[in-house]
């Protein structure tokens, strides 16, 4: 590697295609974390289980993040070392390999920390 001079700026491109975005494996904890969870159907049985509660919160204030993502989030924050729901929603927004965790596409928008 040598050294040389930075090429000057330039404007960059305003739209790219998501099939154009580098990608990599993923993170191999978090895939695998999921396998086991789908293979179990963990999601539906989460979200059974709060329905039995009657904690479930449908059409009042901000829209609600469903229980499966909820729990996702929180291993998140524990496995990372996150304190804050601020700290985990930004962690999960900006990490590709935590939106595909969480079964977000590139284009959605995940759970606000104040949901």
């Amino acid at each position: 590697m040598a050294m040389g001079r930075k090429d000057r700026e330039r404007q960059g491109t305003m739209w790219i295609a998501a099939s154009d975005i580098a990608r990599s494996e993923g993170h191999v904890f978090y895939r695998a974390l999921n396998r086991l969870f789908q293979r179990h159907g963990f999601d539906d049985f989460v979200e059974g289980l709060v329905q039995k509660s009657g904690i479930f919160a449908n059409g009042v204030g901000r829209p609600s993040v469903p229980p499966g993502v909820y729990f996702r989030m929180s291993m998140v924050g524990y496995f990372e070392g996150l304190t804050s729901e601020r700290g985990i929603a930004w962690r999960c927004a900006d990490s590709m390999s935590l939106r595909e965790f969480l079964g977000y596409e590139l284009t959605q928008e995940t759970p606000d920390h104040s949901t």
